[in-house]
């Protein structure tokens, strides 16, 4: 369900095209804050398209796990509507990974790592990693695309669509969805504009700390989310933000289950979002620490714990060793 680019102006309209500043200016306070709250607004739904994560098996009509998520163009039309063309800039850097055993299949596979630092003149830069692997050909294209988005997530633009967790519909004979899903609301622009918001986890609900655990940097506390009874459905979204790996990895650990949707305790479901949370920050500061220490130092890490990928890290203690010696490696270096 793809959409003519175009709709950027009309999303930022309230907001006047800003043109590039001169080297060292910024903007004054009140301009970033109107400018952040330009990028926060969702795209409009002709630039969404829907694509299908999981599929169901042995049933019929086979059914999809289906997402939405916006071409890089909707992106960087909103970023010149915003900026110009001259008021922003992107730079890239590619790196292949040694070769390794994927888990899945045992086959030997090598992954294309490409970092996008994005930077906004007047805002500031942000970077972000993405990946592939190598043996698709599309790669470096796929991780390039991720990179970008991941970075100017930072930035707001297109943050919304991680608090989507999946919707299941009907699948076509070639598993394309018969229809896709109505937008809520909130993920419309002018919904947004009028103060609607997703339920996400800055909605705290209370405090939970596992007994015994070392909270020191913040890894094991946090705050559950949900109200309402809906912790279950916060759960659900954070497989997106974590990847399958991590996310199971610690449903099984803590509830020992697979399915959110069974943990029958409210305690250990509170307990469960809150380690989610608490790896979701773990990644955030593994890929900081990523950008800074460098792609070799990544690596030498990663293959430390016989490691390739973030994605193969199914628990909070792994990640907490990787972001350790990461921002080890990056106070020596400065």
């Amino acid at each position: 369900m793809s959409g003519a680019n175009g709709h950027a102006q009309d999303v930022t309209e309230s907001i006047p095209t800003v043109a590039m500043l001169a080297p060292g200016s910024r903007f004054s306070a009140e301009q970033i804050k109107e400018l952040v709250a330009a990028l926060e607004v969702p795209f409009d739904p002709s630039q969404i398209e829907w694509r299908v994560m999981n599929t169901t098996k042995g049933q019929q009509p086979v059914r999809g796990q289906v997402v939405p998520y916006a071409d890089q163009r909707a992106y960087t039309d909103r970023l010149n509507a915003l900026f110009t063309p001259a008021g922003w800039t992107r730079k890239y850097t590619i790196h292949t990974s040694a070769n390794f055993e994927r888990t899945s299949d045992q086959k030997i596979v090598a992954k294309v790592l490409v970092t996008c630092e994005l930077t906004i003149f007047g805002l500031g830069s942000h970077s972000a990693t993405g990946e592939e692997f190598a043996h698709n050909p599309n790669a470096g294209t796929s991780a390039e695309a991720q990179a970008f988005k991941r970075s100017a997530s930072c930035f707001g633009l297109g943050r919304y669509l991680y608090y989507f967790s999946g919707t299941w519909v009907d699948l076509d004979e070639r598993k394309r969805p018969k229809s896709v899903p109505q937008l809520a609301g909130w993920a419309t622009p002018a919904g947004w504009r009028e103060g609607l918001r997703p339920r996400c986890v800055s909605e705290v609900k209370r405090s939970v700390q596992s007994a015994g655990e070392d909270t020191t940097i913040g890894w094991h506390s946090g705050q559950a989310a949900g109200g309402d009874g809906d912790v279950s459905h916060e759960i659900e979204g954070m497989e997106r933000i974590l990847g399958k790996r991590m996310y199971r990895g610690i449903l099984k650990s803590i509830a020992r289950v697979w399915n959110p949707k069974e943990i029958q305790d409210k305690a250990i479901e509170e307990k469960v979002l809150a380690h989610m949370q608490a790896a979701e920050r773990g990644l955030r500061r593994a890929e900081a620490a990523r950008e800074k220490a460098g792609l070799a130092t990544f690596a030498k890490v990663l293959g430390s714990l016989r490691l390739s990928s973030l994605d193969q890290v199914d628990n909070l203690k792994t990640l907490q060793e990787i972001v350790t010696a990461l921002e080890a490696a990056v106070r020596s270096k400065e």
